[in-house]
């Protein structure tokens, strides 16, 4: 039996390698794709979302989601790192296609309520939408299979402030929300990403095996290599989005810890993922009655980059 799977995401370069996976990926059913403001707004997020899909040569639902945070202005988009396109500024021509009436937020409940049990909900950005549909049906929250999130950093240095990740910091009070809510939920944040490295030879075997999937990612990544090789003077890029369907594929590639979480929403540390340890109490305000949450801190590099390549080299 398939998964059915609901991608919340701002592609960019690594959300596009996301999608492409879970697509050749056949025990993944993805039901639709719903657009979040981050790498890109949300309104090129929906129309990029529609390209992967021409790509994929698939249709499935997209709908368009927040465009600002809860609780603050916005962040600039990070198209240093993905390009004003997102895809790294490669005039990739943008599909036709018909994004679909309902918010990323409505979209997500009345698929929650059809599927109870169900669907496991994949967020790859800002979790702003997922806040909305717990504000607009609390109720999803008991009948979610699980939430599989790229984001956070409880232990790792954080890649937008010494302390926090780029999808918690662009809205702090979703991510609150979020981890606050009575759902499962396992987050594949920096700990384990940055144990992933992708490097540059295998997106080359991946398009020289898929010259039409394989030569878009292929093209869009080189902004993105090119940011790593400056920024951090490594050949690849980290394994961010694409672990979190590799974490869903197979949960054995990845060691994962419990732990009751809480983010900052101001200050010096705005957007950090505190982590309060299963087990342990404190006697301070603000962690009592908060959900145990599953968090990754181990990862298996070879394997889940093996897997990668796997799914996006072999003939469908």
């Amino acid at each position: 039996m398939t998964q059915r799977i609901i991608i919340d995401t701002d592609p960019g370069i690594d959300d596009a390698m996301a999608i492409l996976f879970a697509f050749r990926s056949p025990e993944l059913e993805v039901m639709g794709l719903t657009s979040i403001f981050g790498n890109v707004s949300a309104e090129l997020g929906a129309r990029n979302a529609l390209t992967l899909c021409q790509l994929a040569g698939t249709q499935v639902t997209v709908a368009q989601g927040a465009t600002a945070p809860l609780g603050m202005p916005p962040r600039p988009h990070s198209d240093y790192v993905h390009g004003t396109d997102g895809f790294g500024n490669i005039d990739w021509p943008q599909a036709e296609g018909v994004i679909d009436p309902r918010s990323a937020a409505e979209y997500i409940v009345e698929s929650v309520n059809a599927y109870p049990g169900e669907v496991t909900l994949i967020p790859l950005g800002p979790l702003t939408n997922l806040a909305l549909a717990l504000d607009l049906d609390p109720s999803i929250a008991s009948k979610v299979k699980e939430v599989v999130l790229m984001g956070g950093a409880v232990h790792e240095t954080g890649n937008v402030s010494p302390v926090a990740e780029a999808n918690i910091i662009n809205d702090p009070h979703a991510a609150d929300r979020v981890f606050g809510a009575d759902w499962p939920v396992t987050m594949i944040g920096l700990d384990v990403t940055h144990q992933v490295l992708l490097k540059t030879a295998v997106m080359e075997r991946i398009e020289a095996a898929n010259p039409v999937q394989g030569g878009f990612l292929n093209q869009a990544a080189q902004h993105y290599f090119d940011f790593y090789r400056g920024a951090l003077g490594v050949d690849g890029c980290y394994f961010h989005d694409a672990a979190t369907i590799a974490y869903v594929l197979d949960p054995s590639l990845f060691g994962c810890r419990h732990g009751r979480i809480r983010v900052a929403t101001e200050g010096l540390a705005l957007g950090q993922t505190m982590m309060a340890p299963e087990g342990r109490e404190f006697p301070t305000d603000g962690w009592a009655d908060r959900p145990l949450i599953k968090v990754a801190f181990e990862v298996d590099d070879v394997r889940v980059l093996r897997l990668f390549e796997q799914r996006l080299s072999e003939a469908l």
